[in-house]
This record gives structure tokens, sequence and C-alpha cells, in this order.
């Protein structure tokens, strides 16, 4: 019998901005049709760069979703988290009504790798064209990577706990643990999650320094983890926040419990080091499944981080294997990112928002691009796989060497 926790933290909203897709319907749509949308970039001023494909948010209209205020202080990763932000408090049906009486109940976590880079580069220009008088006030804040977190935090009025955590992309599930620590220390509801825009021209040439990178044309062979055409990894912009939730306190209001956020662990391996990164990445997943009080032969799926360079991909299959035993042989693994790219710290987020709408619609969602794995893993390819989902384990892997593992559990999970 699993002991039950005192202050379980469960996840009522999910909001997507993602290259498939401007909302959670959308997202999930294309995520289990296993579509892919990896294609050339496009962005100016990268036209003569090495970076050929990449997932690139399509048809975002911040003007029509975020206040002038706020639009002429932030980049283009913060539009992407407020926007987020704003669908996850709808699907959660958090309204000011339920905090303004306690705006101190309500806090912000956010993770960031990039930050702003396009509002930098913008600013930074301007500077250098035309002088320190042309360089507006808040070059000071737009491009620093807490931008998303404080601007969620002022406009929609949460005093709660507020942070930020960088940990390279495995701070997306870090951020997770970060908001149900505080969920546990007396906090009622966090705002939580990562978005990126790492597609502006500055940003690109800073990620030419990733060894690890694609350089691949062809948006079908780009980026193909996994397999022995394995390449590296293609960039992504947006992101995904949730609201999460003590439970006993979201259930009283209503709201709709999707899922739990049953276990997380994390450790540092250091850059680049795929090899090492196996036992870090093992350790993890079993710190993670200890939390959760969670046996390997419970875990349905695995959403994985799949890098994409062999000796990572390598390293995660063993890692794997040494974490779940025998049963890791067997267990379904997906990683839907092959069909809409890395967004960094936003990539390990949007793969728990496609882990909680994989339990809830009973389906495994393919890995795009994909199609002969040679390493000894049950890849989901080709199309969706049915299955019964109560208990889900995430991955993720940074490339300046942080490892996460975090399980989830299906909120009609009897063992709940």
């Amino acid at each position: 019998m699993r002991t039950r926790k005192a202050r379980r933290t469960v996840v009522t909203g999910i909001g997507v901005v993602a290259p498939n897709g401007n909302n959670t319907e959308a997202f999930w749509k294309r995520t289990h049709e296993g579509m892919s949308v990896l294609d050339r970039v496009t962005r100016e001023g990268c036209e003569h760069l090495p970076l050929r494909v990449a997932g690139e948010v399509r048809g975002f209209e911040a003007v029509e979703l975020i206040e002038e205020r706020f639009l002429v202080q932030t980049d283009k990763f913060t539009h992407f988290a407020m926007a987020a932000a704003d669908i996850a408090l709808d699907d959660a049906r958090l309204g000011r009504a339920d905090y303004e009486k306690s705006p101190f109940d309500v806090g912000v976590v956010t993770a960031a790798g990039s930050g702003g880079g396009e509002f930098g580069q913008r600013e930074l220009q301007r500077l250098w064209g035309q002088g320190p008088t042309y360089v507006g006030p808040y070059q000071s804040i737009a491009w620093f990577y807490a931008a998303s977190t404080g601007q969620i935090s002022i406009r929609g009025g949460f005093k709660g706990p507020c942070a930020v955590v960088a940990s390279d992309e495995a701070g997306g599930l870090d951020a997770l643990a970060h908001a149900a620590r505080s969920i546990r220390g007396g906090a009622g509801a966090v705002v939580v999650g990562a978005a990126e825009a790492p597609l502006a021209p500055y940003s690109v040439v800073c990620q030419l320094g990733y060894e690890d990178l694609s350089t691949v044309e062809d948006p079908t062979r780009a980026y193909r983890p996994f397999t022995s055409e394995a390449c590296g990894f293609v960039p992504a912009e947006g992101g995904a926040m949730l609201v999460v939730e003590e439970e006993q306190s979201a259930r009283r209001r209503g709201a709709k419990v999707r899922a739990e956020l049953a276990g997380h662990a994390a450790t540092f391996t250091g850059a680049a080091r795929w090899e090492e990164s196996r036992e870090g990445l093992a350790q993890a997943i079993i710190g993670a499944l200890r939390e959760a009080d969670c046996a390997p032969d419970e875990v349905d799926v695995v959403f994985a981080d799949a890098l994409g360079v062999p000796a990572a991909d390598r390293a995660e299959a063993l890692a794997i294997a040494d974490a779940l035993g025998a049963y890791g042989k067997r267990v379904p693994v997906t990683a839907p990112k092959t069909g809409i790219g890395r967004a960094y710290c936003g990539a390990p987020v949007l793969d728990v928002a496609a882990a909680v709408l994989s339990m809830e619609n009973a389906l495994i969602p393919p890995t795009p691009n994909v199609f002969e794995v040679c390493h000894d893993l049950d890849v989901v390819t080709g199309s969706a796989r049915p299955a019964e989902l109560r208990t889900a384990l995430v991955l993720s892997r940074g490339l300046m060497g942080s490892n996460a593992a975090m399980v989830l559990r299906c909120s009609t999970d009897p063992r709940t």
C-alpha cells in the first residue's frame, strides 16, 4: 500500500505554445498523430548560418494576447511563457476570484536557458549603430532569464513563493520539483514551467558552439535519436506552463485533478560526458522512483531525453536498463520532441504535458522521423500505441551535465 503524502502536488492546468500548436489541444492532436513540423529556419538574419532546421512557433501573435505595457518590456521567450500561463490558468479554472483574497498562496517558478536573445540583440545593435541614448530602459531586464517569472507574477498578481531554476535543459523538470516543494511548504498553487526563444541570429550563433547541434539540411533526417543516423539535435522555441496545486485545496474548489507529480530526482555528471551520464541518469531515475514509492515495473511509459547523439543515446538506453532492470527493455519509450525539436528548458515540460495527456487519453504518442532503432529499447514509432497508462517517467539531460527524472501518476490511479 502506497503511503499517502500529507500535501500532494497535482496538475490542474496545462498551457502550451509549441511549434506544432499554439494551444494545448492543437499540440496534443499533432503530437499523438506523430506529425513532424521541423522545417528550414526562416528567421531573418539566420539565412547564412550553418543551422538549417529548427522547430519554429508559427502564427503566434503576441499583440493579440498580451497587453502593450508588458510587450515593450519583454522578449519573445516571456511572451510564450505568459501566453502559456494564461492557457494553463484558464484550464485550471483558477481566476482572480480564487486567489485575490490570498495572493501570497500562489507562486511562480520558471526555468530558462537562453533568456531574451532577440530583445538583447536588437538593443545592442542600437547601442553599436546609434549610441547609448537609443537603448531602451528594459534592456536590463528583458534579456534576463528570470524575466518570465517576474512578469507572470506581476501580471497575475501572484505574491507567493517565486523562483527561477537554472540547470540546463533538465531545469524544466527541476522547476516542477521546486514548485512541488513550495506546495509541501504551504503554498496553495504554483504557475510553473518553461519557454524558450533561441532562434534569433545572436542566439543561434551562440548555439553553434554546441558540437551536438545538428546542421543537417533535410528536416526529416536532422533529428533521429536512437538510430544509426543520429546526428545531433534540432533546437526549438516555445514551451509549456502548468498550474500545480495542493490536492485537497484543488478538489475543494472543484478543479479537475489531471495527474500527480509523484517523484523527482536530479544529478550532475559534467558537460558532454555522455558515457558518465549513464550512471547519473540511472541514479536520477532510481531516486525519482524511490520518492514516488514506485516499483520499476509500475512504469507504463518513458518519455526519453533523446538527444540524438550516438554516445548520449547509448548512455540513455543503458541508464533505463540499469534503473528498470530487465523491464527497461520492454517498457514503451517515446520522444515526441523529434517532431518539434528540443526547446531546451521547455522540452521536458512539453514532455510532462504530453505525458499527462497520454495518460488521460490512454495513448502513447509516436516518435516522428524515427524508424529503425539501433538500441535495445521498445521505442514507439510510426503511429500512436493504445495503452492503459497509470504511471509515466519523464527524463531530461542538459548539455552542461544536469540529469533529471520525474514520475507522474494518473489522477485515477488507485495507488494514489
